[in-house]
């Protein structure tokens, strides 16, 4: 182990239930070090770390409700009663995209102090430990060692990576990520009937022009290639104006449920599986009616001129 630090959630709104966002106590200067990643300036986190009433937000809350360092925010708690006031002692933007920038935290002392004369029985006692590894791969090991120490104690530890505790968090959204696949699955199906639709009509009406290419020599395997040509560019056009689409909408959809999807960023595969799905449609869009033009007679494809 290379650093141990602990912390409690303190589950505290803002002014409203509504206004709900990720907030708990914790050992400041451990808790720093686990995570570098939360980057401040010198000068504000010297500042916290001596203000016991100090906290540290992160840049997207600190945007969403114009919070700014020096101002005192009261937040109302939900586990632990009453109003509790914290200065804002600095904001905090995340190193890396994934980093999440919507979080407050304080000093545990701090809630430790308060706890001991109005909730006594709250008082010395903290939620969880965080454990920092010389090496991810000893993680594993270092779980069970852990967990070895306190079995069959009063205080018996259930220790798991920080990866399997954010993904178990997102399990109980699952409700919210099913919806979302089950709509993305009807609003593919749709599109590819719209595509099919949209190029058996075009078929159907250039059946003239496709006999009038076979008899000039045009085999099957060029009107094929007409057909599929235009099929992918119908397709295609309306993936590229997905993927433009996409991004505003991804960042509309975390700003409103930024609470449950603190990071909520588009991945390079999730660009691939929408020219993927684009050229699957185009394909299976373009068989009937090739298939249709194909086996058309000439004579009865030129009946259909004028």
């Amino acid at each position: 182990m290379k650093t141990v630090s602990y912390g409690t959630w303190f589950g505290g709104v803002y002014g409203d239930e509504k206004n709900f966002f990720a907030n708990f106590a914790v050992e400041p200067r451990s808790f720093l070090e686990l995570y570098p990643e939360f980057v401040i300036p010198e000068d504000k986190k010297e500042a916290f770390l001596k203000d016991q009433k100090g906290c540290v937000i992160g840049k997207k809350l600190a945007a969403k409700y114009g919070w700014k360092v020096g101002d005192i925010i009261t937040l109302k708690g939900t586990i632990f009663l009453g109003n509790w006031d914290f200065v804002v002692r600095a904001i905090y933007q995340g190193r890396d995209k994934d980093t999440d920038e919507s979080q407050l935290f304080f000093h545990w002392d701090y809630l430790n102090e308060i706890s001991k004369k109005a909730l006594p029985g709250w008082a010395d006692q903290v939620g969880y430990y965080m454990i920092g590894v010389t090496r991810s791969e000893l993680a594993g090991d270092v779980a069970v060692a852990v967990d070895q120490i306190f079995k069959n104690s009063l205080a018996e530890t259930l220790t798991e990576t920080e990866k399997a505790f954010q993904q178990g968090f997102v399990a109980m959204t699952g409700a919210i990520v099913m919806a979302i696949q089950i709509v993305s699955f009807v609003v593919i199906f749709i599109i590819m009937a719209v595509v099919a639709n949209t190029m058996a009509m075009t078929t159907r009406e250039r059946i003239g022009e496709y006999a009038i290419l076979k008899t000039l020599g045009f085999g099957g395997g060029h009107i094929t290639a007409l057909i599929f040509g235009e099929s992918l560019v119908i397709t295609i056009l309306g993936c590229l104006l997905g993927v433009v689409f996409t991004f505003p909408a991804a960042k509309a959809f975390s700003h409103e449920l930024g609470t449950y999807f603190p990071v909520f960023n588009i991945e390079r595969e999730t660009l691939y599986l929408d020219l993927i799905v684009a050229l699957a449609i185009a394909f299976i869009a373009a068989i009937i009616p090739t298939r249709r033009a194909i086996k058309i007679r000439i004579a009865d494809g030129l009946r259909r001129i004028g």
